[in-house]
């Protein structure tokens, strides 16, 4: 394993070289600023890429930016992707030790007296070159069928929803790594310094198990790195905004009187702090122009609205968001996150699932017919799925009309598109219960490992040293999946 170097002995920034360089030259940078926005004269915005720690990726990337539609809370496999007929046949039969195999319940069931096998009511029908069957409820996903590899051979260790997402975020089930995103932006940077390279956005107004910025955060890695939250209000980052009475000169005095403080104590030694917050100053600064401008969708025809669905107008909904999406994208920002919550069906699932996919489902579909007209889907990574699946017994009791289903860690479906992924094929299969993966399993890691493939990273080498050993994504395993990608 080839160890990544420290923060303290890596490469001069641009910033650290320009502020120890002497003869004034410190204040570059931050003229490079103003200049862009018209404080001084002469010169343009700046536009450069932002670099991380690799100098090249490991090798060619079929990608250049992903976009992670996270749906929080886990969605029923066996109700969208994973058909189950035989369960269907079983409907309200005990479920099989055979097949259970031993395997510990989560609390909510596992005092249960009996374990009444649930089909799903809701009719599957098969797609695209692959006779990929997906649920009638996803009538949308269903016409891109060919654009997808559904993978319905998912697995991880976690049973609960803080650890699943956890550990699919950050590669531990145990708080305190850096996220996906931010070993992505520490490894590649920013493909544009006027924005961020990692952004998250979160559906409005949604109920579930609550979302927390670990999983969205920099861990030990440097504060930088973590993701830029943007929101649906007017404000779509907080404390953006110039306050009352200041204007965008009193702003870039004020950031020149911060910078020559920094300067003075940088002069004293290198310190990450500082130079983070230099840079999270200087990032502030230029998205005061850059944010309004990508966030606007005024712009937008109404066609490609339309695309998306009714609720596209609306800030904040997943349809919005997925639009925001695509602009961020086409702006250079490398890793878009999408998180809609409230998947976590316990119970009534026959009434709230038909709900979250009337909520998702078009514009999912449509961010993909979007990427493909713009000639952007060959090299963005398109992401959807939970953190873990639903079982194939009911939880709770089973009624003529309702019923829920309670975490099953063991199999799970997600699927992917674009960035080089082969479309139009179905990968991995479960048994006829739905419950155990009985060919080609991908468990978290490999998942992990794979998007950074994509990205032309090799995982076990992308590390960062902390506490006294190398950390990467990936723990210590995790395998590529070169089966899903159209060049293997």
């Amino acid at each position: 394993m080839t160890p990544a170097p420290s923060p303290l002995a890596a490469p001069p920034s641009r910033r650290r070289f320009l502020s120890q360089f002497g003869l004034g030259f410190g204040s570059l940078a931050l003229a490079d600023l103003l200049v862009g926005d018209g404080l001084l004269l002469g010169g343009s915005p700046a536009q450069a890429a932002v670099a991380g720690v690799l100098a090249a990726p490991h090798f060619p990337p079929t990608a250049k930016r992903v976009i992670y539609l996270f749906q929080s809370g886990a969605p029923s496999q066996l109700d969208l992707f994973d058909h189950k007929p035989l369960l269907n046949e079983k409907h309200g039969t005990e479920l099989p030790e055979s097949v259970r195999g031993g395997q510990r319940l989560t609390a909510m069931s596992g005092n249960q007296a009996t374990l009444p096998i649930a089909g799903s009511p809701f009719k599957f029908s098969q797609h695209g070159q692959s006779g990929a069957w997906i649920s009638e409820l996803l009538p949308y996903t269903a016409k891109v069928a060919d654009e997808l590899c559904i993978v319905r051979s998912m697995f991880t260790e976690a049973i609960n929803h803080g650890p699943g997402v956890t550990f699919l975020q950050t590669g531990s089930q145990f708080p305190g790594r850096p996220s996906m995103g931010a070993w992505i932006d520490y490894g590649l940077g920013s493909e544009n310094e006027n924005l961020p390279a990692y952004v998250v956005m979160v559906t409005k107004g949604q109920g579930g198990q609550p979302l927390v910025s670990r999983y969205w955060g920099n861990g030990f890695l440097p504060s930088r790195h973590q993701a830029v939250r943007f929101r649906s209000d007017a404000d779509p980052v907080l404390y953006l905004n110039n306050p009352p009475g200041i204007d965008a000169e009193a702003r870039g005095d004020e950031l020149a009187m911060l910078e020559k403080l920094h300067r003075i104590a940088l002069a004293s030694g290198a310190d990450p702090l500082i130079e983070a917050r230099i840079e999270q100053h200087e990032m502030a600064y230029r998205m005061q122009t850059s944010i309004p401008e990508a966030t606007d969708l005024s712009d937008e025809p109404q066609s490609v609205l339309d695309l998306y669905g009714p609720d596209a107008k609306t800030p904040g909904t997943f349809a919005a968001n997925c639009v925001q999406a695509r602009r961020l994208a086409e702006r250079g920002v490398r890793f878009i996150q999408l998180f809609h919550q409230d998947w976590d069906h316990h119970g009534g699932l026959p009434q709230a699932l038909p709900n979250k996919c009337r909520e998702t489902d078009q514009p999912a579909a449509a961010l993909i017919q979007d990427l493909k007209n713009r000639d952007m889907l060959k090299d963005t990574l398109v992401i959807w799925g939970g953190e873990f699946g639903r079982t194939n017994y009911c939880q709770g009791q089973l009624t003529a009309n309702s019923f829920g289903r309670d975490h099953h860690p063991r199999c799970f479906s997600i699927w992917l598109a674009g960035g080089g992924i082969r479309g139009g094929q179905v990968y991995g299969e479960t048994d006829p219960y739905g419950y155990n993966v009985v060919e080609k399993p991908v468990h978290i890691h490999d998942l992990q490992a794979t998007i950074l493939h994509a990205l032309g990273i090799d995982h076990t080498r992308l590390t960062f040293r902390y506490q006294g050993r190398q950390f990467r994504l990936t723990d210590v395993h995790g395998e590529v999946i070169r089966d899903w990608f159209a060049e293997t």
